[in-house]
């Protein structure tokens, strides 16, 4: 993989924070990464921050990569896939990481075979995400190899058997962050209420949050037992899961994520759609 040219279609958080990793694990060197991006003055800070090549068109980044990140935004990769189409070589793979884009659309908006759909997530900024990941038939063994070792820089990688699995990890872990931000701001506000000052509401709250995910992967045992280990007969906890329960926290939860997964399936759809249209 040493040897892989990789070029990043779109120079995004995300983007960057791949090419960071992959610098960062020494896995390739930076004359190696290139990177594209509709406003020059990212493009400048980027090349400037990690020493990479910097390109104003993306076919001119395509060109001579191995490797082909799709790094945009939804709404923008329909004029992506037209300015690509037709001039990746058969050799070349390339790995989307935009939401909602399926296998149907890339192949058709790109006419190439070799794809890898993958889904990271915000905490892959620090070395700590997780992504799903699913390859076409084209991709081959070594391609596969190329592409576990490129998301595992991110943090842990799960390649998963099923195409519809990425929509799913979208709902769940890639939108997961937001669920667990959101709850986080709510511990914080709660304390604020009870007497504390943000910045010790917010020290606690991170802790807390911080701890017990690591406690959860420590100790192996089920969530559901984690939370009866720490909930006494008549205690705190009881009292509190009580009104989370009656406030049907659950429910609201498994919405959120099934709006999530129904979005990103719409996102597949428009991007399909886009595609006929403008042929």
């Amino acid at each position: 993989m040493a040897r892989d040219r990789i070029a990043f279609i779109g120079g995004g958080v995300m983007a960057e924070s791949m090419i960071k990793a992959l610098l960062d694990k020494h896995l390739v060197t930076p004359s190696r990464l290139s990177v594209t991006g509709p406003r020059r003055e990212r493009r400048a800070e980027l090349a400037k921050a990690y020493g990479i090549v910097a390109h104003a068109a993306n076919a001119d980044a395509a060109k001579a990569a191995d490797v082909v990140v799709l790094s945009v935004k939804p709404q923008v990769l329909p004029t992506v896939m037209k300015e690509l189409r037709g001039k990746l070589r058969k050799d070349q793979l390339v790995i989307s990481i935009v939401a909602g884009a399926n296998m149907r659309a890339l192949e058709m908006g790109l006419a190439h075979p070799a794809i890898v759909r993958a889904m990271p997530n915000t905490p892959a900024q620090v070395g700590m995400g997780v992504t799903a990941w699913y390859p076409s038939q084209a991709v081959s063994a070594a391609q596969r190899e190329h592409t576990k070792a490129i998301v595992a820089a991110l943090g842990e990688e799960l390649m998963v058997e099923d195409e519809s699995y990425i929509d799913m990890a979208t709902a769940l872990s890639a939108t997961g962050p937001t669920y667990v931000f959101l709850l986080m701001e709510a511990l914080v506000d709660a304390g604020v209420h009870l007497g504390f000052s943000r910045r010790v509401a917010e020290e606690l709250v991170l802790r807390t949050v911080e701890g017990s995910a690591l406690f959860a992967r420590k100790s192996g045992r089920h969530l559901a037992e984690l939370r009866n280990m720490v909930t006494s007969p008549g205690g705190t906890s009881a009292a509190a899961i009580y009104q989370l329960e009656k406030g049907s926290l659950r429910t609201v939860l498994s919405k959120a994520v099934y709006a999530a997964h129904q979005r990103a399936v719409e996102l597949g759809a428009i991007t399909e759609r886009k595609l006929l249209k403008d042929e």
